[in-house]
């Protein structure tokens, strides 16, 4: 069974730029600067955040669930800063994402709802020590 978004397809709007990143913070880190160079520039921005980094810690102790919902009011909150206009969790597994024809269905229902003029996205072919789930969303976003 699927995991449950955050939102739907039905209640966002369209955008002219949409991130689409494995994790939360990962669209900052990728693109930053660009994403608050477009929202200033009154264009409308949407993240996609393919998990809600349940995982991203080195504390053993910490509970996923407590960790994801941190994770996604942190994401949130950054999103507020550089003017994004919609952020939507797909909440697949963190450390777990496979390119797969059901996500590959969510990313394109998504896209269809949010008919972005630009889609960035993490790079599947770069060669470099990135987390797996980067590589995965990156080749599932191309393939959609």
């Amino acid at each position: 069974m699927p995991p449950t978004p955050s939102s739907n397809p039905k209640d966002v709007s369209p955008v002219d730029l949409l991130v689409v990143a494995a994790h939360p913070d990962d669209a900052e880190i990728g693109a930053g600067g660009t994403v608050a160079r477009w929202a200033a520039e009154g264009r409308r921005v949407g993240y996609l955040l393919v998990t809600s980094g349940e995982k991203g810690t080195d504390d053993p102790a910490a509970d996923p669930r407590e960790l994801a919902r941190t994770r996604e009011a942190e994401q949130r909150a950054a999103a507020r800063v550089l003017g994004v206009a919609e952020v939507v969790f797909l909440r697949y597994p963190d450390q777990g994402v496979e390119d797969t024809p059901e996500l590959r269905r969510e990313i394109v229902r998504w896209l269809r709802a949010f008919r972005p003029e630009v889609v960035l996205t993490s790079d599947p072919y770069r060669r470099y020590l990135w987390h797996r789930d980067h590589r995965m969303v990156g080749q599932v976003v191309l393939d959609a």
